[in-house]
């Protein structure tokens, strides 16, 4: 295992982590043995943002004895009190939840708090006039808290997080397609919105983990990556790890056979994770695919249209969080009056007039 330092700190981190988005399903026998071989492989980087509360007493047995060993990202606005992953800005369910998730990993204190996916500038300031990052400093000057971070996939609310200063950590979605770099780009954010971010975080000493290296899987497979053409994780891991800021790649693994595939990038060749044939691909092969661009922008009724098209594909490709993610936008799909205006600004000529209809259709009103 190789290692980066937190710049904001002396813990080494490994630049093979472990997201745990789908390993709930897996059982508490496969998520032990699975934490353990991760462990003995030298992972020591676990997020704890899963979609369902099952992770989180196996994690603790499988940890225990060696907590040292071990930083997790605890997520603050991550509510598993049903069983089940809800998203909330709800101060009272946030500690609860809190409390909850350190009592089933059994410790007693926080590597990374998170303020957990904020996306839209609204959700940021509900966090920092809220009380959420409140809480978090006091826990922090508890020792029991040891230090801060957040999640986001938009570069704009990120940069506002760190003009606050308040950050050591960011957890920020990095992939070939998301920084697609020729007509546009396949996420939030232009491209060089994008790579100033990761640049700031390298010069202001802020450490990156990355989620959605593989787009919640639509890199891997010829029908799926907006390329039309398949990468590999190995891969999209170098690419993820090449960028500014970058510490360590979180992999959803979902047991034992997942996790010792991913840790083959540590003895890949450079063959193996070369990403430069990402040079060859033409902006014509995502024709008629929205690629968050925004530059259907400004909407006339305000939707997020990029936002809205990416939590749909995501939750269409396997990301189990997504669905929830796209309730709590301010505005939906079923907004949409069908003006035409994002039809006609749209590069790729997306029709997304008619996919607010089938986004609207597929999330329910």
């Amino acid at each position: 295992m190789q290692y980066r330092k937190l710049p904001h700190g002396n813990e080494q981190i490994s630049i093979i982590g472990m997201g745990t988005s789908s390993i709930g399903k897996a059982g508490d026998k496969e998520i032990e043995a699975t934490v353990a071989m991760a462990l003995e492989n030298g992972v020591n980087y676990f997020d704890m943002a899963s979609s369902d509360a099952a992770p989180f007493p196996a994690f603790g047995r499988a940890i225990r004895g060696r907590r040292d060993k071990v930083y997790f990202q605890i997520h603050f606005g991550a509510d598993y009190h049903t069983g089940q992953y809800g998203w909330t800005t709800d101060l009272d369910v946030i500690k609860r939840s809190v409390d909850w998730q350190l009592s089933a990993l059994g410790t007693d204190y926080i590597d990374f708090a998170f303020l957990h996916c904020l996306d839209e500038q609204d959700d940021l300031r509900t966090a920092l006039k809220g009380g959420t990052l409140e809480y978090i400093r006091e826990l922090k000057a508890q020792g029991v808290v040891r230090h801060i971070g957040m999640s986001s996939h938009t570069p704009a609310v990120a940069q506002a997080a760190l003009d606050e200063g308040i950050l050591d950590m960011l957890m920020f979605s990095i992939n070939p397609a998301y920084d697609y770099h020729r007509e546009g780009e396949f996420a939030i954010g232009e491209v060089g919105e994008r790579m100033a971010l990761y640049r700031r975080c390298e010069a202001e000493g802020v450490g990156i983990s990355v989620m959605k290296a593989f787009s919640a899987g639509q890199l891997l497979s010829d029908g799926t990556s907006p390329f039309g053409r398949a990468l590999t994780e190995y891969q999209c891991i170098r690419y993820a790890l090449d960028k500014p800021g970058v510490l360590t790649v979180l992999p959803g693994i979902r047991n034992r056979e997942d996790l010792k595939r991913i840790l083959g990038f540590l003895d890949a060749s450079p063959e193996e994770t070369d990403y430069s044939v990402l040079g060859t691909f033409a902006p014509q092969e995502a024709e008629g695919v929205c690629v968050y661009c925004n530059h259907c922008q400004p909407c006339p009724v305000g939707l997020d249209v990029g936002l809205i098209n990416k939590y749909y594909d995501l939750s269409r490709a396997g990301d189990a969080l997504a669905r929830d993610h796209y309730a709590n936008l301010a505005r939906k799909a079923g907004d949409c009056v069908g003006c035409g205006h994002c039809d006609k600004r749209c590069p790729f000529h997306v029709a997304q007039s008619q996919r607010m209809k089938t986004i609207r259709d597929y999330f329910g009103a």
